[in-house]
């Protein structure tokens, strides 16, 4: 009923849309002196944050992002984005909001549903989403809202092993998200020679906590997941599946990673990473797994864990599943998978050490123990020379705040329009990031960061090299255009 009556709005209104063009409209006269701010663009009303947006846009254009959670979405999603749709208020659902003038925001919101379901190759009649959530971690908290009661059982991949905050993260001494604080969390673990998931290990405790809900999905591990064996874990207890693909969602949508979908109940996922959207955040839930889940969902999103939805970045999220679902996008996905072992490939021949020795996926976990480093001070470098990476924690570390390694993803770099030959370069600049690191451990006598940073911004040996480097980054990075901005050559420089 409620897609024959937005089509029948949609065919009622083309006329109206026909009549009112956006320079008719900016033909109407302002009616008052106070109200006249309201139609000065950025640079006229606002220098301060112009000069802002021009230099994060500079910094993103002269060098290069390796954040394996981050991506450059396109100029139609920052269109969308940034639209009109930001105005309206519009709590509720499509055909049921609690405000009126919703009949735009309801067809809106059905179509980016639609797309949804044809970006993961799903039949409407088995699956649903919800696309409300403000970003992946409201839309874990607001699954687990929906599927289990306070102090229940959940069991996720260990922070330290590379999962999520949000899969029921904490420590001896703090709970540190909202899923350890009112839900009882038993992280599983990967092999500590290995470093892929111990599914034997998962099994044993799955027998003997009883949890409610298994999840998996991660942020720091670069190997698929085997979703048939995890499904007949869950099924021992009868515990939900949950799957958060927030990392991979792209390269699921591609179909070159294996499909959460045949075996999960739930599917959760942000919308940027891989899938090069906004930031914001799905749900997804198996309509056939119990009669009242898809309410429960929906529920559980507003008015249980946050308000009204940002339309204007379910905008932005249709019209990035509309670019996720063609052939070129899948291009996209197998060039990033080729792009991180390319990175991975070369590192090895360094004789570096990655965890899994590997990836099949966006990102490369790179253990940098071996070499009396830490991932703090590996990105402290490459911050300096304009390569932008996190300092990440590798099984086996003793501390959360000295992490030992660095983890590295070529979504972005993708996005830019670079291929192996790139790779090959950008691993080099990572190889001589570390040379750089340790002579400047040398230099400075001591292994504290004060020290050694030092050292970066003195007159030795260590200081030089990074300048060299950070030339280098910004002239090889600008060869290459910003995807978002039309004409890249024409990037104002801002120091």
């Amino acid at each position: 009923m409620l897609r024959s009556a937005l089509r029948s709005f949609s065919s009622s209104s083309t006329t109206t849309r026909r009549t009112f063009s956006r320079s008719a409209i900016m033909s109407v006269p302002i009616p008052n002196d106070f109200n006249k701010d309201l139609y000065v663009p950025l640079a006229q009303a606002d220098p301060e944050i112009q000069a802002l947006v021009d230099r994060e846009t500079y910094r993103q254009f002269r060098g290069l992002e390796l954040i394996a959670s981050e991506n450059l979405t396109s100029l139609a999603v920052m269109e969308a984005n940034g639209s009109i749709f930001t105005n309206k208020y519009s709590e509720g659902l499509p055909g049921a909001r609690y405000y009126g003038g919703n009949e735009v925001v309801d067809e809106l919101e059905v179509l980016c549903q639609k797309r949804a379901l044809e970006a993961f190759h799903l039949e409407p009649k088995t699956w649903g989403v919800n696309v409300q959530p403000y970003s992946g971690s409201t839309a874990n908290f607001a699954a687990f809202t929906a599927l289990i009661q306070p102090h229940d059982r959940i069991m996720g991949l260990e922070l330290a092993h590379g999962g999520h905050l949000t899969h029921g993260a904490f420590t001896p001494k703090r709970k540190i998200s909202a899923s350890s604080i009112y839900f009882e969390p038993l992280p599983y673990q990967v092999d500590p020679v290995t470093g892929l998931i111990d599914y034997d290990a998962l099994e044993k405790n799955v027998k003997l906590f009883k949890p409610r809900i298994i999840i998996c999905g991660a942020s720091a591990y670069p190997r698929d997941w085997e979703y048939a064996r995890l499904r007949a874990l869950a099924d021992i207890n009868g515990s939900y599946l949950m799957m958060d693909m927030a990392h991979i969602s792209g390269l699921v949508a591609a179909q070159v990673q294996n499909d959460p979908f045949e075996h999960c109940d739930i599917v959760c996922t942000t919308t940027h990473k891989t899938l090069r959207g906004p930031r914001a955040g799905l749900i997804f839930f198996r309509k056939d797994k119990e009669a009242d889940l898809e309410k429960r969902i929906n529920d559980a999103v507003f008015p249980a864990c946050q308000g009204g939805p940002h339309n204007n970045t379910i905008a932005g999220i249709a019209v990035a599943l509309k670019q996720a679902a063609t052939p070129a996008f899948r291009e996209y996905a197998t060039q990033v998978i080729k792009n991180t072992q390319t990175i991975g490939e070369e590192l090895v021949k360094h004789d570096y050490k990655l965890q899994t020795d590997g990836t099949d996926n966006h990102l490369v976990l790179w253990d940098l123990r071996p070499l009396g480093l830490t991932g703090s001070k590996i990105e402290k470098i490459c911050d300096l020379a304009h390569i932008t990476l996190n300092k990440n924690s590798v099984p086996g570390d003793k501390s959360a705040a000295t992490p030992g390694g660095v983890r590295i993803g070529s979504n972005s770099l993708t996005s830019r329009s670079m291929f192996e030959p790139e790779m090959r370069t950008v691993a080099d600049f990572l190889h001589r990031a570390v040379q750089i690191g340790l002579q400047a451990q040398k230099e400075a006598g001591s292994k504290l960061l004060k020290d050694f940073v030092a050292r970066l911004q003195g007159d030795g040996e260590a200081a030089k090299a990074l300048a060299q480097l950070t030339k280098d980054v910004h002239e090889f990075a600008e060869r290459f255009p910003l995807p978002g901005v039309p004409d890249s050559a024409s990037i104002k420089r801002v120091e």
